[in-house]
């Protein structure tokens, strides 16, 4: 039980919750167990019951309970989280929004739709197959429309069709009193009032509960892909930046650093050059593409690139990103017992080679086992430890440093994965005194009694809920 909820409140809540949901609230502790982490390296702590929302009026009802005892609600999606956002650290009800599951409203003229919160990714573009369009924010797990809200999601596609918060319309969002306020429209542009929809992409369930988005579509693209390895990871980055400015739409392009190239080649059924390597994505038509292959392979080969190797069919280059989407668990198999712990830091495209170069002497120099990927196209990268229990102080520290490496070169200390309870610690360091206060204003005016996700996002106790009396 909660520290920070009274036995009384918490069960006087336990009553109103049975009351209105039945069998919908559980206090069994392999379902707690469940609802108790995601894929963070943060420890579990179990919520005091689950309660599994089925609309919106649903959630509505659940928060006018938990305001009215003091009880926290956490938010909880698909539990593929890497910060630690749906943990709940102060007991209390852990919001299962996976029946809120309805692709709801296609627009296919319009290049838009309307799904619930816990919609996931795979299933929204299978829904979408017959039109043409697909939602392009790929954060490689199959998460919840409304857990990729809450981060801010982004992924691989980022470097063409950008991120969560430009690729969201509106929301319909239940706020800390129970009040059900939908954010946007479906027009693509607005210049009216406050943009609520932008201020709550991104803010982790801490200001409001998402049920429902609307989402921003793109036509399908041509694309043809090919990989390259590099003599160095500065070579790597350099030719991504001189394409970029050739114009060519790149689509996606992802770094891989030589050790995870290594596993690929004992795992896969791909033959890679044993070098830093970039998978590229280009978009357009294959003639325009083709025509611009001979500059392409220049620009890698003036970086000490090898020879591009082009995807012959649509089936290899499906092989060549699924490879890319697996290849870190492949490299987990490869030390059993291992945990993973990945960072995620974003910096200027002109620093990105040097953090990157940086952060892989850290790691040499430490002897800790580690992998280097990265969205070289917008400056995002993730250096992920494969460690040991007995390696935690060691990773910690090293992780500390990457954050405050891409700090110094003007950079964010969470690209795409949030702030939840990892990246707490840096708020003030990025984003100034006064912008936190700034911040937690904001926090006590959406959510007074601190009862949404508390402790997540911001380190300052007025987010966590005061006993009820």
């Amino acid at each position: 039980m909660s520290t920070h909820v009274t036995s009384s409140g918490l069960a006087a809540a336990l009553v109103a919750l049975k009351e209105r949901f039945g069998e919908n609230v559980v206090t069994g502790a392999s379902v707690r167990d469940l609802h108790a982490r995601d894929e963070s390296h943060h420890a579990a702590v179990s919520p005091d019951v689950v309660v599994f929302a089925e609309t919106t009026q649903d959630v509505a009802d659940l928060v006018l309970i938990a305001a009215r005892y003091t009880v926290p609600v956490v938010p909880f999606g698909a539990g593929s989280g890497l910060e630690g956002g749906a943990i709940p650290v102060h007991g209390g009800i852990s919001l299962d929004t996976s029946r809120l599951d309805g692709v709801l409203e296609i627009r296919p003229d319009d290049m838009i739709v309307r799904v619930g919160a816990g919609v996931r990714r795979l299933a929204l573009n299978h829904a979408l197959r017959e039109t043409g369009l697909f939602f392009p924010v790929d954060p490689g797990a199959d998460a919840s429309i409304g857990g990729m809200v809450a981060t801010g999601a982004s992924g691989t596609n980022a470097v063409r069709f950008g991120t969560m918060r430009e690729n969201v319309l509106g929301l319909t969002v239940v706020t800390a009193d129970g009040k059900i306020v939908r954010t946007g429209s479906l027009a693509r542009k607005s210049s009216s009032g406050y943009d609520l929809t932008r201020l709550l992409v991104g803010s982790e369930g801490t200001l409001g509960i998402v049920t429902e988005a609307i989402l921003r579509l793109h036509p399908v693209p041509e694309a043809l892909s090919a990989h390259a390895g590099f003599a160095t990871l500065a070579g790597a980055v350099a030719a991504v930046t001189d394409i970029k400015r050739l114009g060519l739409v790149i689509g996606r392009v992802e770094l891989l650093d030589e050790p995870l190239v290594a596993v690929i080649n004992r795992r896969g059924a791909l033959s890679l050059a044993p070098l830093p390597t970039l998978f590229f994505e280009f978009h357009g038509q294959a003639e325009e593409i083709g025509s611009l292959s001979a500059t392409i392979a220049a620009i890698v080969a003036e970086h000490g690139g090898t020879a591009l190797v082009w995807a012959r069919d649509r089936a290899a280059a499906q092989q060549l990103w699924e490879i890319r989407r697996v290849a870190l668990s492949w490299a987990k198999a490869e030390r059993p017992g291992a945990h993973s712990w990945p960072s995620d830091v974003c910096v200027p495209i002109s620093r990105l080679a040097e953090v990157i170069l940086e952060t892989r002497a850290d790691v040499d120099r430490s002897g800790l086992t580690a992998y280097i990927v990265g969205h070289v196209g917008d400056g995002n990268f993730h250096c992920v430890f494969m460690h040991l229990p007995g390696e935690v102080d060691e990773v910690h520290r090293l992780a500390d440093r990457i954050v405050l490496c891409a700090l110094e070169a003007g950079g964010t200390a969470s690209g795409e994965h949030g702030v939840g309870l990892g990246k707490r610690a840096y708020q003030e360091l990025e984003h100034g005194r006064e912008a936190v206060a700034l911040m937690r204003r904001l926090k006590a005016a959406f959510d007074p009694h601190g009862i949404l996700n508390p402790g997540k996002v911001l380190p300052d106790p007025a987010d966590h809920p005061t006993a009820h009396s």
